[in-house]
Formats: C-alpha cells, sequence, structure tokens
C-alpha cells in the first residue's frame, strides 16, 4: 500500500538544513530506498514561488504566494510503500526523527487511493 507523508513547516520560522542534517538526511534516504519503503521524495520551493487554483461555483481562480494567510504550507513530501499503516507511521517517525530538537515540524501521513479515482472522487485522466 502506498502513503503520501506531506511535509508541513512554517516558513516564516523554518531554518535552512545544515550540513549534518542534509548528510543523516541522505543517509536515511539511501537506507530506505534500499529498503523498498521509499518511493520518491522532495523538497518544494517557497510557497512565494507558488500559486493556488481553486474551482467554486464553477468558476477557477488563481491566488499567488505567498499565501500569509496560512500558517504552515507543505514544505515536501515522501512517497512511502509499506504493508500496514503502522508501519508508514514508523517510517515517517524515521525522517523526523533524524531532523533532531531544533526542528518544528510535522508530516501528514495518507494513504493513496489504491482504486484508479482521484481524491475529489472525479476520474483521473489518461
Amino acid at each position: 500500500m502506498r502513503f503520501l507523508s506531506l511535509i508541513r513547516i512554517n516558513e516564516t520560522t523554518s531554518q535552512p538544513p545544515t550540513e549534518r542534517l542534509l548528510a543523516d538526511m541522505g543517509k536515511l534516504m539511501e537506507q530506505m530506498t534500499r529498503e523498498g519503503v521509499l518511493i520518491e521524495t522532495a523538497g518544494l520551493k517557497p510557497s512565494a514561488e507558488g500559486v493556488r487554483l481553486r474551482l467554486r461555483g464553477g468558476k477557477v481562480s488563481a491566488t499567488d504566494g505567498p499565501f500569509t494567510e496560512a500558517k504552515e504550507v507543505i514544505g515536501g513530501y515522501a512517497m512511502l510503500e509499506a504493508k500496514t499503516k503502522e508501519e508508514a507511521i514508523a517510517q515517517t517517525r524515521r525522517f523526523l526523527e533524524v531532523h533532531g530538537d531544533e526542528w518544528d515540524i510535522e508530516c501528514e501521513l495518507r494513504p493513496l487511493q489504491d482504486d484508479g479515482r482521484c481524491g475529489g472522487g472525479a476520474a483521473t485522466a489518461n
């Protein structure tokens, strides 16, 4: 079963990763990839470089970043392969723990639909 771990950060208070964290994270990602747990991961550029699109009442609107109304934003993601939700939680815990005491981040862990539907119930494009 696949899970998506959404990494939430506070852009106004987050610090850049140290060289040590980058090295430790690289080791962890290599290990998790060898174990077949980590499928893909990426960090995201600041929300100032993004745009939000919203469908409301049949009309699409766009809002350029930064998104000041949001205290926390998605800072990255990891796609995980796990047999159970508990296993996915354990793998996500490994990711969080490598950050140490100086970080304040959270991960939202969500299972992916396995029936080919996207989250809103609409069919995926082919």
